[in-house]
């Protein structure tokens, strides 16, 4: 967890509009290591890489035939997968810019992909309720395990050595233990929008339509806190872990985005935060390094690049 001495200030100073999308941007990622470029995803179809230091467009990817809805990257930059209307899930060569796979099964739009670590496992979770597994060192093109326990779509992964995590519009967090064969469901009662892991995954970050956050216990499943005060109660916001895990942020439907101390759930200031996009904040993301970075996306159709003001 963070050191005692408090959790550090949000970066809130505007340094780059990434505007070359059209229409609204669903997602945006940071490249992984030192995290120097970001890749964002929107109703154009289109994948864009960009380098937010310089705020310039390197290299749009076309293959989407629809809205493109989730991005993750490899663990190397050297591909990355992505999904969205299509009903399949693409992996692209970052270098070629082109596909190399696109893997196909789901019955309906796919919401979200993510990679394993050694991006040799592809998770894909859809609105038709299932998360499909696929290796991606298999020739086969057919998923290697279909989970059909969600009774609604499913909307966020996560995905590690031992486990998945999805979380669905049904209200439920299910955690699959694939060394075990064990699953285990909580249930939030609200439309999960978002789950994503601390690092050292001992607690869950759960983000839902009746304008909560809310802190889980990985092991135990009982909530720790809960982060309140935006307003998310009709589309896909994703809530994420500031810089050291000492804070929780998240953007709202007004455009805004807040911040929370991770331990004591009190709003950092200012509360309220200002609105900064023209609509809603689809995705939300810190810099995994940098302690004064993150990135934003909106349905107003850009990408901003915030930092410390200096």
């Amino acid at each position: 967890m963070a050191p005692s001495r408090g959790p550090q200030a949000l970066a809130r100073t505007l340094h780059k509009t990434l505007s070359n999308h059209r229409g609204p941007v669903h997602v945006v990622r940071y490249a992984k290591g030192t995290a120097k470029y970001v890749l964002s995803g929107g109703q154009d179809r289109t994948i864009r890489l960009w380098n937010p230091d310089l705020g310039t467009e390197i290299k749009k990817f076309e293959a989407h035939g629809y809205e493109v809805l989730s991005i993750s990257v490899s663990h190397d930059n050297t591909k990355f997968a992505s999904s969205g209307g299509d009903r399949s899930v693409f992996v692209w060569d970052v270098t070629a810019g082109v596909t190399t796979r696109r893997l196909a099964g789901h019955m309906a739009k796919v919401n979200v992909v993510e990679l394993n670590a050694d991006a040799t496992v592809l998770a894909s979770g859809s609105y038709d309720s299932t998360v499909r597994l696929w290796d991606l060192r298999a020739p086969a093109r057919a998923p290697i395990q279909v989970l059909e326990e969600a009774r609604d779509a499913v909307q966020t992964l996560h995905v590690d050595a031992t486990t998945i995590v999805a979380g669905s519009v049904d209200g439920h967090v299910r955690t699959y233990d694939l060394r075990k064969g064990e699953l285990r469901s909580d249930f939030i009662g609200q439309p999960v929008t978002s789950a994503v892991l601390s690092s050292d995954s001992t607690t869950l970050l759960v983000s839902t339509l009746d304008s909560h956050v809310r802190l889980f216990d990985t092991t135990s499943g009982k909530l720790l806190n809960a982060f309140t005060g935006h307003n998310h109660t009709s589309y896909r916001c994703r809530a994420c872990f500031g810089h050291a895990e000492a804070t929780v942020v998240c953007g709202d439907e007004d455009g805004a985005v807040w911040a929370w101390d991770l331990v004591d759930g009190t709003v950092l200031q200012p509360n309220p935060p200002p609105k900064v996009h023209d609509k809603v904040i689809t995705w939300t993301e810190h810099h995994p390094i940098d302690p004064g970075e993150m990135v934003t996306s909106s349905a107003d159709g850009t990408v901003k690049v915030w930092r410390h003001s200096s």
